[in-house]
């Protein structure tokens, strides 16, 4: 999961409507990111924005609203998965990637502002929860590529493959002041496939009646 270098808001054809989403998207972004979630004002992004303000409380409505959408636009904007032909190295082009995101000024900063958002606000935590859902059925493909291989035992969780190579990068993001590097990202994506071969991550398939 991760995004690549382009910052949310990139303009897309399609007109006006397009470039003032764009425009306020990336105003949205830089709030949260320098600011956090609890200075996201409308009337203060749509200044930013060069956008009327009318447009952009009946487009979005809330602070909540906005941040959704920019869940949405990032999820857009994500890399599509890589395929090496090995567990080992899809799991670390994941893992590299997210890595990426994570360790930019921006995107980490924005990261952590949407991720405490998430964690007071219902709304915020369903367009966290979506977004990730996006990347996460992304980048499953590949686990399943590597039990087709008989790299990983029949019956793995990809999604809890995929879940597992980024849960130590976001956790040394909110948790510790250690560099998040590629050698970081790649031990993640080296735990999880040896977790993986050994079983760890086979579905619950219930008790014997």
């Amino acid at each position: 999961m991760g995004l690549d270098s382009t910052d949310p808001g990139t303009v897309r054809p399609g007109g006006r409507t397009a470039r003032v989403r764009a425009a306020v998207l990336r105003a949205a972004g830089d709030v949260l990111a320098e600011q956090g979630f609890a200075q996201v004002d409308l009337a203060d992004i749509a200044r930013r924005a060069e956008a009327g303000r009318t447009t952009v409380y009946r487009r979005w409505g809330t602070a909540t609203g906005l941040v959704a959408d920019l869940l949405v636009d990032m999820a857009e904007q994500s890399l599509p998965r890589t395929e090496t032909g090995s567990l080992l190295g899809d799991l670390k082009a994941n893992a590299r990637l997210v890595q990426r995101t994570l360790s930019d000024a921006r995107q980490g900063a924005l990261f952590k502002a949407v991720i405490a958002a998430a964690s007071c606000d219902a709304k915020a935590a369903e367009a966290l929860h979506r977004f990730y859902d996006v990347r996460v059925r992304e980048w499953a493909p590949c686990v399943q590529q590597a039990v087709d291989r008989g790299e990983l035992p029949e019956g793995t969780d990809a999604h809890e493959v995929i879940r597992a190579v980024s849960a130590p990068l976001y956790y040394r993001l909110l948790t510790s002041a250690d560099p998040l590097d590629e050698a970081a990202a790649d031990r993640a994506a080296e735990a999880a496939a040896a977790a993986a071969r050994a079983g760890a991550y086979l579905r619950d398939t219930g008790s014997p009646a």
